[in-house]
């Protein structure tokens, strides 16, 4: 796949507005490894953009690693102003800002609606926080999917993974599968597929279809579509960059990322239903290849032990640590999230 620069110029001002010279927007996008979100909607938005919102813009998009730029470097990439508008994948920016995880519980976001309400309940002091600390303005949250579970011992439900070897990706995670009576094994995506296959790991936590492309549903047996938490995203831009618009070109670009953020929500649970019918063999099957593992149906029991931990372990867990560096940060999460999920 070619990622060339996007380099289209547009000198049209809004209606009434100053005339605001061509503003140079260099945006660090996602990995390339997202796959069919960046392919047929993150290229096509950035490489559009100038297009569709009529701002006068010159937008040189590409991947972060086409730059050589990690994912865990987002929020200091933005405060550097080396780029202009950066992906930011939460659960790895959130070593510099734990604030921003607080959208991304373990446990939290159950389903896609869930999601929906608490991304909107958490923006504005999600937003706030990164002006303060990082020169940075949120311009749009969204989840790459639910994270669930993939194993090889028969399992009928959570209860079952008791005593089970099983991947995952971060402290957070490993407490979580730890409170369930499983044994977590910290390893990377890359190296889950022949771990399962070598029985280093009995089961492994990823999205469907990332475990689909991965050929983890090769070295498998029993699929849970159950969700851990969603892979929260963001997109924000250099708040130098943001005052060089206009007053009403800002409200063009901020409603613009708004309505890709709607966008990416509907793709994302899109590409979700279609993996979890493709892994166990279901039509339509359309976006990855079709599988036939065991689907293990989610009970009210396996929600409340996934509720049950996100108040146990990963809110105290990750409170702990935001408060250190933030000491509002709890009670800003208590008085926005916590009334959406019944969390006092």
């Amino acid at each position: 796949m070619k990622f060339a620069a996007c380099a289209v110029t547009l000198a049209l001002a809004l209606p009434g507005a100053a005339v605001a010279e061509n503003v140079k927007l260099r945006v660090a996008g996602n990995l390339i490894s997202t796959g069919l979100i960046l392919q047929n909607k993150e290229q096509p938005f950035f490489e559009n953009f100038a297009k569709t919102t009529s701002l006068p813009v010159d937008v040189d998009y590409k991947p972060m690693d086409a730059l050589g730029i990690k994912d865990t470097e987002g929020l200091r990439t933005l405060r550097s102003g080396l780029f202009d508008i950066v992906a930011l994948r939460l659960n790895q920016v959130s070593r510099d800002e734990p604030f921003v995880l607080g959208v991304d519980l373990v446990g939290l976001n159950p389903d896609y609606e869930t999601t929906r309400k608490t991304v909107d309940v958490y923006r504005e002091a999600f937003d706030k926080r990164i002006q303060e600390r990082f020169n940075a303005k949120l311009l749009a949250v969204w989840p790459f999917g639910p994270q669930v579970l993939f194993c090889n011992p028969k399992i009928g439900g959570l209860a079952d993974i008791k005593n089970q070897k099983v991947r995952v990706y971060d402290q957070s995670l490993a407490k979580f599968i730890e409170k369930l009576g499983g044994i977590p094994v910290t390893l990377s995506f890359g190296e889950t597929q022949q771990a399962l296959q070598r029985g280093v790991v009995d089961c492994a936590i990823t999205g469907p279809s990332s475990a689909n492309s991965a050929g983890w549903t090769e070295v498998s047996k029993y699929f849970m579509p159950i969700g851990f938490s969603v892979g929260m995203q963001a997109y924000a831009i250099n708040l130098n960059t943001w005052k060089k618009f206009t007053p009403e070109q800002q409200k063009v670009l901020g409603d613009s990322f708004r309505k890709y953020e709607n966008d990416l929500f509907a793709y994302s649970q899109e590409l979700f239903d279609d993996a979890v019918r493709c892994n166990v063999g279901k039509d339509p099957c359309t976006t990855v290849k079709k599988y036939n593992l065991v689907e293990v149906p989610v009970t009210a029991a396996d929600q409340k032990l996934v509720r049950d931990a996100m108040v146990e372990v990963s809110l105290p867990a990750w409170s702990e640590q935001c408060d250190k560096n933030y000491p509002e940060c709890t009670k800003v999460w208590r008085s926005t999230i916590g009334p959406v999920v019944g969390v006092k």
